[in-house]
């Protein structure tokens, strides 16, 4: 088929390779304009942009999707098909140029978890299960007809990270799966259930800070939730400690947010039970294990992180 990718981050990259693979013809890749990054503010281009320069496909970078000159460009390609993944909101008169549609992947299971961050809300929920759905867009976000789901089991200590590199994958298959399908003309949808809809809103900074008051499992995938962006964080004196990978001690209880520290292990107690502190960094620093960390950083038994 004739397809225009949209995509930026690297959950992206398996999709637009598989379609590369499979001899559809990608007209061009839609990606987010390079931007200043990093302490030296170097600029940088997106993960789906240089993948797609190695493989001399155009790209096009507009700052607004509603810019004419790319509305006209993308109507020129005579596409049949958008296809979609870690993109921006499209706007009708984009996603209704393609003769077949635009469709969507998302890493969620619709209507459960719709907006930003599903991976990361589904982690903090507990959720034993998510996935992938491929739907066909419409104005509202995230509420087009489904077309293809698959699932994916969460491990109770699976960090979003982890979930994240593996939906990329799954989602490659599906996104593959769902083109067959249309360029065949055997593909069929059905409607979402409103009823059964959740968010996954966008994960700001100011929202990673972990309450200690709330049960050791639920500390627990808060941690593994936010791991390893944006990171949940604590702190101690004064100082910012991120946290990346913990552990429920089901046999421990503690005082909400009070140390313990013994043979270079280190547990903070929460509402209800206990969490052991696996992987953690100090602001500025790097990130270490719990014994690496204890060696350079000095923190006693009943020290209290808040």
């Amino acid at each position: 088929m004739r397809i225009v990718f949209m995509g930026s981050p690297e959950f992206a990259l398996p999709s637009l390779s598989i379609l590369i693979e499979q001899k559809h013809e990608i007209l061009s890749v839609v990606t987010v304009p390079d931007k200043p990054a990093g302490r030296g503010l170097h600029v940088s281009s997106s993960p789906v942009k240089l993948f797609a320069l190695e493989k001399n496909i155009p790209v096009l970078q507009p700052q607004s999707l509603r810019e004419s000159n790319f509305v006209a460009e993308l109507q020129r390609l005579k596409p049949e098909l958008f296809v979609v993944v870690a993109f921006r909101i499209l706007p009708p008169e984009i996603y209704k140029i393609p003769v077949f549609g635009s469709f969507n992947l998302h890493a969620s299971l619709l209507p459960k978890y719709r907006g930003a961050a599903p991976i990361n809300w589904a982690v903090m929920k507990g959720e034993k299960e998510t996935g992938v759905t491929t739907f066909f867009l419409q104005d509202k976000v995230d509420t087009g007809n489904i077309i293809l789901q698959a699932r994916l089991p969460i491990g109770e200590d699976e960090t979003a990270g982890e979930v994240h590199d593996k939906l990329a994958d799954v989602g490659a298959e599906v996104v593959l799966h769902t083109v067959n399908l249309i360029s065949m003309g055997r593909v069929s949808t059905k409607q979402q259930e409103d009823s059964k809809a959740t968010s996954a809103p966008k994960i700001f900074k100011e929202m990673c800070r972990i309450d200690w008051q709330k049960s050791a499992v639920e500390v627990h995938n808060f941690i593994r939730g936010l791991s390893p962006h944006p990171t949940a964080f604590t702190s101690h004196k004064g100082k910012k400690i991120k946290i990346y990978k913990s552990k429920v001690m089901g046999d421990m209880q503690g005082t909400p947010g009070v140390v313990e520290v013994s043979s270079n292990r280190l547990y903070v107690g929460a509402g209800n039970g206990a969490v052991e502190i696996l992987e953690l960094q100090q602001e500025g620093k790097n990130k270490l294990f719990t014994e690496e960390f204890l060696r350079g950083y000095q923190i006693e038994r009943g020290d209290l992180f808040i």
